[in-house]
């Protein structure tokens, strides 16, 4: 995307204040800011049959789908992993995470992915807090998954974010794994260590990119560089917790949690720059300014941004046989928003959004497209609920 210059902002941001002491933009009001020309236009929820699959979950953060309607594979923030069936009837919690998980605040178990050899191997990956409450950060592990035994073997930590370092906010913690193999996991910048989003000495606020044991690919775009670590793929990153593969092509997208406003929709280009925190559409939580930058040279523009946030977390494309009105739109689930975010895509621009769900009241957590060929979704809290999607 063509960067564009502060001036045209601030012009747009005195127009858009002179309309709002009229009386005259109360619509523009509740609608998302994008970045480029265009701004979608917000609809609300067609009718939608939801179906609550398992209840009682504490604080669910990710669901993946084992094959032949083996069931669900649900990781509960505060560091347990179930094992749930397929009619949502029967529910063994996994044993085997490892012992130095750290559960506190938004630091706990993250995402789970199947190997796209899972079939052969019954490997799985998982994303956590690692540490202590004065150091900790986010890792990486591989496991077999024994189901007869509900448990993990052969547990190999694959990869540490360094530096720990204190507190328990933004890990990022989402897993894929792109089409060539290789696997992508997002991780935050931890909240007071903001600045170092920028540093490519460290692992904070960083997309990393691995070979499935762990080890560095050699065309990762930092390897061999001078100050920089190899595991690098982005950077200028704040907190993602979104990352998919657009159907039909290679192009990965992904997006992150603003401060106050900002939260961003990207496109994943290796070595790219995002810019947090030099610059961003959102604010300070107490409503100072973080910075005057919207663009700079040298630094990506996202495809769309929210303001205010919708605190994404989740995200995929439906890929799906189920609702076929749907197929190839992107859903992000919304914390602060309390609702499913749906975006329709044509040739790779956003020309609509809709607010789905905002009945149930809840926290989306997660959100995902399954062998089944519904959508699910994880509500987030401590009464968390994996319900499926249909029309009605």
């Amino acid at each position: 995307m063509q960067n564009k210059p502060k001036s045209g902002g601030n012009h747009l941001l005195l127009i858009f204040v002179s309309l709002a002491m009229a009386g005259l933009v109360t619509a523009w009001c509740v609608m998302d800011v994008q970045p480029a020309e265009d701004r979608a236009v917000i609809t609300e929820t067609p009718h939608i049959q939801t179906t609550v699959v398992a209840d009682g979950l504490e604080f669910p953060w990710s669901v993946a789908f084992l094959p032949d309607e083996g069931g669900f594979l649900v990781t509960e923030r505060d560091g347990r992993l179930l094992h749930i069936s397929h009619d949502g009837k029967t529910r063994h919690a996994i044993a085997g995470l490892p012992a130095h998980l750290y559960a506190s605040g938004q630091a706990g178990l993250f995402d789970i992915a199947l190997s796209p050899d899972y079939a052969e191997n019954k490997k799985v990956y998982f994303a956590f807090a690692g540490g202590t409450a004065d150091a900790n950060n986010t890792e990486l592990a591989s496991a077999t998954l024994d189901l007869d035994a509900h448990a993990l073997r052969d547990v190999k930590i694959i990869f540490k974010a360094e530096p720990k370092t204190k507190g328990s906010n933004h890990y990022g913690g989402r897993i894929l794994f792109a089409q060539d193999g290789h696997i992508l996991l997002t991780l935050g910048d931890r909240y007071t260590h903001r600045n170092r989003a920028q540093d490519t000495e460290t692992h904070l606020g960083k997309i990393i990119r691995l070979m499935p044991d762990g080890s560095v690919p050699k065309d990762n775009p930092f390897v061999g560089k001078a100050g920089a670590k190899g595991e690098i793929y982005t950077l200028g990153n704040r907190n993602m917790q979104g990352i998919a593969v657009m159907p039909g092509t290679d192009t990965i997208w992904f997006h992150e949690h603003g401060p106050r406003g900002g939260d961003e929709l990207n496109v994943l280009k290796a070595g790219t720059n995002y810019g947090w925190p030099v610059v961003t559409f959102g604010r300070e939580y107490s409503g100072l300014a973080i910075t005057d930058l919207r663009h700079k040279d040298g630094m990506q523009d996202g495809i769309l941004q929210w303001t205010p946030s919708i605190a994404p977390s989740g995200m995929a494309f439906y890929t799906g046989d189920k609702l076929p009105q749907w197929k190839g739109d992107l859903f992000v689930g919304a914390l602060a928003g309390q609702h499913l975010r749906r975006l329709d895509i044509e040739g790779g621009r956003i020309i609509k959004q809709e607010r789905l769900l905002t009945d149930l009241e809840s926290r989306i957590r997660d959100v995902r497209s399954a062998p089944d060929g519904y959508l699910y979704i994880l509500t987030d809290g401590p009464d968390g609920k994996l319900i499926r999607l249909a029309r009605q």
